[in-house]
C-alpha cells in the first residue's frame, strides 16, 4: 500500500469551479482528477522547497533524494547538527545550504515554532515565513498549498499559472487586474484551480496555446 499523500479535493470543489467558470470547467473535464503529492511534515516541506529554488525538477528530484539518503531522518534537530557544509556536498549552493543551516535553527532554538502556523490565517503564515532568509512569499504559497493544504492560494509569483492563465483564456499578458479577477473567481477553492492551471500550462489540454510572446513565456512552478 502506497504512503503518498495527494492534494485532497472532489466533486464539491470541481462543481464550485464550474458553476463559476466554463473555461476551467471543460478544462477540468479534459484533465480529470488531479493528483499532487503533499508533505504534510512541514519542516521537510520547508527544507525541500529550499532545495528546489531555481532549478529543474529534475536537479531537484535528484538533489532532494540524495540528501534524503545522506541526512535521513529529514528533522531540525538532525540539521542543526550539521554544518552548511555537510549539507552543501548534496549538490546545493552555499547560500541555500546556509538558508537551510539558518531555518533548522530557527526551529530547534525557537525561534520559528512551525506548530503555530495551522492555527494563523494564510496571510499571517506568509507574514511569519517571509521573515526568514531564502524563504520570499512564492515559497511561502507553495508550502501552503503542498504541506498544508490550504485552500484558496492562487500565486501571482508562479510563472506557469500565469501561463496556465494565458492559455487558457487566451490572453497575451496576465495583469494584476486580471490575475485578481479570477483570484476572486476562484475564491474559496484556488488551489484547487492552481492544480489545473499548472496541468494545462503543462500541455495536458492540447488545444490550449500560449498567446504571449516567445520571450515572455518564463516557467517558474510546482
Amino acid at each position: 500500500m502506497s504512503n503518498t499523500n495527494y492534494f485532497e479535493y472532489g466533486e464539491k470543489e470541481k462543481q464550485w469551479l464550474s458553476s463559476r467558470d466554463p473555461a476551467l470547467s471543460a478544462a477540468m473535464d479534459e484533465i480529470g482528477h488531479v493528483h499532487r503529492e503533499v508533505q504534510p511534515d512541514l519542516f521537510k516541506a520547508l527544507i525541500n522547497s529550499i532545495v528546489g529554488q531555481q532549478i529543474s525538477t529534475k536537479a531537484h528530484v535528484t538533489i532532494w533524494n540524495r540528501m534524503q539518503e545522506r541526512f535521513a531522518p529529514i528533522t531540525p534537530e538532525n540539521f542543526e547538527n550539521l554544518r552548511a557544509e555537510d549539507i552543501q556536498t548534496c549538490g546545493i549552493s552555499m547560500r541555500k545550504a546556509l538558508y537551510i543551516k539558518s531555518i533548522a535553527d530557527a526551529v530547534s532554538d525557537g525561534g520559528l515554532d512551525l506548530t503555530l502556523l495551522p492555527a494563523m490565517t494564510d496571510v499571517e503564515i506568509s507574514a511569519s515565513l517571509v521573515q526568514l532568509k531564502g524563504i520570499g512569499l512564492w515559497t511561502a504559497e507553495m508550502l501552503m498549498i503542498f504541506s498544508m493544504q490550504r485552500p484558496d492560494i492562487l500565486s501571482w509569483d508562479d510563472l506557469a499559472i500565469q501561463r496556465g492563465l494565458r492559455m487558457l483564456y487566451r490572453h497575451r499578458k496576465i495583469t494584476p487586474k486580471l490575475f485578481a479577477k479570477y483570484k476572486k473567481r476562484y475564491s474559496p477553492h484556488a488551489s484547487v484551480a492552481s492544480l489545473y492551471l499548472w496541468a494545462i500550462a503543462g500541455g495536458a489540454c492540447a488545444s490550449l496555446k500560449d498567446c504571449a510572446p516567445a520571450k515572455n513565456r518564463g516557467l517558474k512552478s510546482k
